[in-house]
């Protein structure tokens, strides 16, 4: 009721306003003059256009994710007690790094043998820093310093939600996670126990397939270990048989599979339960057969998913050809 005689009350003063007074020239010049600058003003300002214009990443035609270069990487590093191997002659610290205005937790495990080589850490989904610890204790008896993080939203990953982000000129939170690894190894390098010059990366499961992506894009990392992982197997879909080509071009800047042809010279290593129960021995396999060299693969054959104690003997033997 109030609404519609409100509506009759604008109808009458709009029609009072174009009858009974006349608009001065210099005033609809001027009302001309606004438009045109607000038009520009947004136009430049777009926050769409702003967006487009500084972010830090590229996916190019064939869907390969890029980043623009990293700066000088920013940290603290503090000692803490080891709860996790206390048994062991290990040093344990916190170490807190920026990654695209975030702060990111990880734990740096140094073995007591001088300068050892180093290796980038990434558990699997829902696994945090102190969770990998166990595996992290594993490396540091074979003589390697790790930097375990924890990923955003420990390691598990929306791709819808991500897919929605993409569309909207937006950072995908596994474009976050791939970045977060990449600036870990630029942490870990420069830290004075650690021989800058021997650097490789270990995943499980979800942590292995960006384990595969940030090897690819990072040359200064000697090769790849991925247990129980395996690529999403996008390229046997096809651009042509895609009816939506920019959710073909994200799904294939977040398939490992897409970035295997970029590993070499590093090495890409593959460990794997004929069991698995969570990702098939058949995905892995797939994965394997599109490597080029050089590259190996390990089978093991308990019902598991992720490390197990019949893994080490590959895992000690591939780290010391990678780090030699």
């Amino acid at each position: 009721m109030s609404s519609h005689s409100s509506g009759k009350k604008e109808i009458k003063n709009t029609k009072r306003l174009s009858s009974g007074s006349r608009t001065s020239k210099p005033a609809i010049f001027l009302l001309g003059f606004l438009l045109i600058v607000v038009g520009i003003f947004g136009v430049l300002y777009n926050p769409s256009n702003s967006i487009k214009e500084t972010l830090p990443w590229e996916i190019s035609e064939a869907g390969t994710l890029s980043f623009s270069q990293r700066e000088e990487p920013v940290f603290t590093v503090q000692e803490i007690e080891d709860l996790y191997s206390p048994e062991d002659p290990d040093i344990l610290k916190m170490v807190s790094f920026e990654s695209n205005g975030e702060k990111v937790q990880a734990l740096l495990r140094i073995p007591a043998s001088p300068s050892p080589p180093g290796i980038v850490l990434l558990p699997g989904a829902g696994v945090s820093k102190e969770g990998e610890q166990g595996l992290a204790a594993e490396l540091s008896k074979m003589g390697y310093a790790t930097l375990t993080l924890d990923q955003r939203n420990q390691g598990s990953v929306n791709v819808e939600k991500d897919l929605e982000l993409f569309r909207a000129g937006l950072e995908p939170v596994e474009y976050l996670m791939v970045y977060d690894a990449l600036k870990a190894a630029d942490v870990l390098s420069i830290q004075p126990e650690i021989d800058s010059e021997r650097l490789a990366i270990l995943g499980e499961s979800n942590g292995g397939r960006f384990a595969i992506i940030v090897c690819a894009l990072d040359p200064s990392l000697r090769g790849v270990i991925g247990i129980s992982t395996s690529g999403y197997g996008t390229e046997e879909i096809g651009s042509a048989g895609v009816a939506d080509s920019e959710a073909y071009r994200f799904y294939r800047s977040i398939d490992p599979d897409t970035y295997l042809s970029a590993l070499p010279p590093s090495r890409l290593v593959l460990i794997h339960s004929f069991n698995d129960t969570v990702i098939s021995h058949e995905l892995a396999l797939r994965t394997f057969d599109l490597a080029k060299e050089p590259k190996a693969m390990y089978n093991a054959t308990e019902e598991a998913h992720g490390y197990t104690a019949s893994m080490r003997l590959y895992l000690e033997k591939e780290l010391a050809l990678l780090l030699k």
